[in-house]
């Protein structure tokens, strides 16, 4: 720890590596988690049902089996699985059969590798650097989940919520008491607006799962940060929700994922929420 804040270079070139590394791991969750849950809850509704259960060529994990070209199934090599730099040397194809490859593969590894990299800007090398660092890879997966199956996963949710209140045991991020109280009052803040929306419209307004990130966030960042992630979360949401309904014609019955908005406003609460609490309660003269 010592060398590491002594030599802040070393810092970051741990950081960033680190991060396109994890990023890369990242891209596995994101793709393999959904398909693995989507085959454990075909298996228990054929176990419930007393169904036979459809043969499957090849148990999914996130370890096994290796990467392979989702067109020939050529296995990654060690030299083509490189953070971005594979990418870039592949030309965005694949190396056996051509086929190109999803600009947002590498997209995410930069991504995860520069946001492990800011961290390092507002904690020196010490458990709260640690667990930023934790937090953000399990907000960056949770996002694209999200977004490609409007599902936040209990698999990375409760976990997240657990590891919060571990970290806070020794007051990291936020007293125990008021880490508690914001996994408590996260969940039923949402959980109360399901159910007013519901038993006003008849519809579902939010999936469960966003509870379970908001208690997570709760149990990170302490109650104190929760009116500013649900502000920050419903206004970008509405402004991005309001932007695809005129950009694409897409009408108010299509549900958007309300996760990334969570996630991003977790994300800004934990590096600037003081800052922007006091500058909220400084410019309505509430100081």
């Amino acid at each position: 720890m010592d060398v590491l804040n002594q030599h802040s270079w070393l810092l970051y070139l741990c950081l960033l590596s680190l991060g396109l590394v994890v990023g890369s791991f990242l891209n596995v969750v994101i793709h393999r988690l959904p398909i693995m849950m989507e085959s454990r809850w075909r298996r228990d509704c054929c176990e419930l049902l007393e169904l036979e259960q459809e043969k499957q060529e090849q148990a999914l994990g996130l370890a096994f089996p290796n990467s392979h070209c989702p067109g020939c199934k050529a296995p990654i090599r060690a030299w083509q699985n490189i953070p971005v730099l594979s990418y870039l040397l592949l030309r965005g194809r694949c190396a056996n059969c051509g086929i190109r490859i999803s600009l947002r593969y590498p997209l995410v590894e930069l991504l995860t590798g520069l946001l492990t990299l800011s961290l390092a800007w507002f904690y020196p090398a010490s458990p709260a650097l640690l667990g930023a660092i934790l937090f953000t890879w399990a907000l960056i997966a949770l996002t694209m989940i999200d977004i490609d199956h409007q599902l936040l996963p209990d698999d990375i949710t409760l976990p997240l919520l657990w590891l919060g209140l571990l970290f806070n045991i020794f007051g990291t991020f936020a007293d125990l008491g008021d880490a508690v109280i914001g996994a408590m009052a996260g969940y039923l803040v949402l959980w109360s607006i399901y159910w007013l929306f519901k038993l006003l419209t008849g519809k579902e307004g939010m999936g469960y799962g966003d509870f379970k990130l908001l208690a997570a966030l709760g149990a990170w960042l302490g109650w104190q940060a929760l009116p500013l992630i649900i502000l920050l979360s419903s206004l970008v949401g509405a402004v991005v929700g309001i932007g695809l309904m005129v950009a694409k014609k897409r009408g108010r019955d299509i549900p958007i994922p309300f996760g990334p908005y969570l996630a991003a406003a977790g994300w800004i609460a934990m590096l600037w929420g003081e800052s922007l609490t006091s500058a909220y309660f400084s410019a309505t003269g509430f100081n």
